[in-house]
């Protein structure tokens, strides 16, 4: 087949990542944005969405040649507005050019030179990107006002080279992300998705981010099961069943399931049944022996399990329960993924929680549209175990700062000095953060409903320190944390908050 070669100027279809095959039109990069090492590769910017991409050329097709095609593939409401953007831009060029001809004008509007400002991961205010006198790359663009974000389904029926990128600093998307507020009244939960791609050898990672809206996620056709429907699991399944997904949920207190069957999910009556039923099926449970008894005891998963069936661990466990759930799973013909999530009771809510997955790859592509509705990020961390050391450590972190925290805060008390102050004080500087602002102001009200509770991150530090004994690697400031919430466990705060610690410090 001969090559099809692409200048700036051309209408093309771009293959970002795993996100379908998107309309775009190909533009010079900023000035100051040096172009990808390596691969042959075009700047392009997306219909349809104010993002912009270095893309491979063999991730490219013309336009007008793929469009029957694509249009047959993708059907979902923001593609189709993606196609309308097109259509209205060769309206428009078709228009000046009849213009043109009319008037005689050869001369052309001068574009801006302004350099684009490229979207790190630290930019929280998308707003500020786009200066309010700054035009499009070219005039003849659709206008930002008639255009929404990418959405995150997969493609399918179009064959796109998936090679992974090498580990190169310079080669990365740069999305930009640029759009205007919404109205209040209309605003939709908006949330930032993080494909990782690992890279072969490595547990390093590359990633490439997009931004997905609720509104916008296609539910998998596969049936999902989802067992355990505490604080964590009730925000996930609500949030699955909010996107549309397929859910048959299960709970040891089978009260707890009245909820969300009343929101559409249907009941299932065993462990081992949920697992039969459902093509992929998800557990958040309290601790290592709960996460062993809900698959090896009566009636538990592996009896339900059948080639496969997929498995998904999100409780926080230790790697080594990881490993042999995964072995058992896997010797029945499932497939297996740990995927343990970052957050709280609210974050689970607003499902914005952190997923870290590890396992089996396909399993992780294949609940794609599930993390999306219940996570903001998804990280692929490689071997199955390695989600579970990474969570520990994060929760190991956590843990030990709410108790330094804690600790901070009753000295202040016991030495005069106010503790509101030292809190408006410390929300001024370099820690300050929502976590740190609403857990010293729950302390100072006395309020401990658990948004976390003591007596899990209490299991975490501990699984972290034998963690940390089986490397060799010593951990003090875990230790030292871990004693003050055993303290508070004493006083009876298991069921309460993590910061309930700052009783642990006035008893």
């Amino acid at each position: 087949m001969a090559t099809v070669h692409l200048r700036i100027g051309d209408l093309v279809w771009g293959k970002l990542g795993r996100y379908p095959p998107w309309p775009g039109k190909i533009v010079s990069p900023p000035k100051d944005l040096k172009k990808p090492r390596g691969k042959k590769c075009h700047f392009v910017k997306f219909f349809g969405t104010e993002d912009h991409a270095w893309i491979k050329v063999e991730q490219l097709k013309p336009y007008h040649a793929h469009k029957e095609e694509m249009i047959k593939i993708n059907k979902g409401k923001r593609f189709q507005q993606a196609v309308d953007a097109v259509e209205d831009f060769l309206k428009k060029a078709k228009g000046k050019e009849q213009n043109s001809d009319g008037k005689g004008d050869s001369k052309g509007k001068k574009a801006s030179n302004k350099p684009l400002k490229i979207l790190e991961e630290d930019d929280e205010d998308l707003s500020a990107l786009r200066d309010p006198s700054e035009k499009d790359l070219t005039d003849s663009d659709p206008e930002p006002s008639a255009m929404e974000r990418l959405g995150a389904g997969p493609g399918s029926g179009f064959k796109w080279e998936t090679s992974p990128v090498k580990d190169d600093p310079h080669f990365h998307h740069f999305l930009l992300s640029q759009s205007e507020k919404p109205a209040s009244s209309m605003e939709p939960i908006s949330k930032r998705l993080k494909i990782i791609e690992e890279v072969t050898g490595s547990t390093s990672i590359q990633a490439a981010d997009s931004t997905a809206i609720n509104g916008s996620i296609t539910p998998t056709d596969k049936r999902i099961g989802f067992l355990g429907l505490g604080l964590m699991g009730s925000g996930i399944v609500s949030n699955l069943l909010k996107m549309g997904h397929i859910v048959t949920v299960w709970n040891r207190t089978a009260e707890k399931c009245d909820l969300f069957i009343q929101e559409g999910a249907r009941l299932g009556r065993t462990p081992a049944e949920v697992a039969s039923m459902c093509d992929i099926t998800f557990s958040c449970v309290s601790d290592p022996k709960a996460a062993r008894d809900l698959v090896l005891g009566p009636s538990g998963v592996l009896q339900g399990i059948r080639p496969g069936k997929c498995y998904i661990e999100m409780s926080t466990v230790d790697p080594e329960t990881i490993t042999e759930l995964s072995q058992v799973i896997t010797s029945r013909g499932g497939r297996f993924l740990e995927a343990p999530v970052a957050g709280s009771q609210q974050l689970s809510n607003d499902g914005m929680l952190v997923i870290l997955a590890a396992g089996d790859r396909s399993v992780y592509e294949d609940c794609s549209s599930c993390f999306q509705a219940m996570g903001k990020t998804s990280f692929f961390l490689g071997e199955a175990g390695n989600a579970a050391r990474m969570m520990l450590i994060l929760n190991m972190v956590q843990g030990s700062f709410m108790a330094t925290i804690a600790e901070g805060l009753t000295l202040a008390q016991a030495t005069g000095q106010s503790q509101q102050t030292f809190l408006d004080i410390l929300c001024q500087g370099q820690m300050a953060s929502t976590f740190v602002d609403q857990k010293c102001q729950n302390i100072l009200q006395g309020n401990f409903k658990p948004d976390y509770y003591l007596k899990h991150i209490q299991k975490d530090l501990r699984l972290a320190i034998s963690m940390g004994d089986m490397a060799n690697h010593p951990t003090p400031m875990a230790a030292a944390a871990n004693e003050v919430y055993k303290r508070a466990k004493a006083l009876d705060q298991s069921d309460n908050d993590i910061s309930a610690v700052y009783r642990a410090y006035i008893h």
